[in-house]
């Protein structure tokens, strides 16, 4: 499946479960592992398990695959691998703390205020 369309499904069924936040982030240049990833917040650990089951199911009715869920016991940050997009659910105080987005972004991001170290 085209690595656009499996996005738009992703987003979509978010959206249908009214996920916040949601950050589509290209990797293509980053990992030959997968071409994006997708952060979303869920507001309760239920929401988070919804958020992913809604995920799974609407690329498997698109006819793509789910190679892997990770996380739904907790609810807390789930992780859905559908290949080419890996999409990670999450209540905000984990997405704050692992602040995934600062991770996968390809220019770094300076704090305000930060001196520039020598030679940048």
């Amino acid at each position: 499946m085209d690595v656009r369309k499996l996005q738009r499904i992703v987003v979509n069924a978010l959206e249908d479960i009214k996920a916040k936040d949601i950050v589509v982030i290209n990797t293509r240049k980053l990992s030959d592992l997968f071409a994006r990833v997708v952060i979303a917040t869920g507001d309760s650990n239920r929401q988070v398990r919804a958020l992913a089951k809604s995920v799974a199911a609407k690329v498997r009715a698109a006819g793509g695959e789910i190679l892997g869920i990770e996380g739904e016991e907790a609810g807390e940050w789930v992780l859905v691998d559908a290949g080419d997009i890996v999409v990670h659910v999450m209540q905000p105080g984990v997405r704050a703390y692992y602040d995934l987005e600062s991770l996968w972004q390809t220019k770094p991001r300076r704090a305000a205020g930060t001196a520039v170290a020598a030679g940048e």
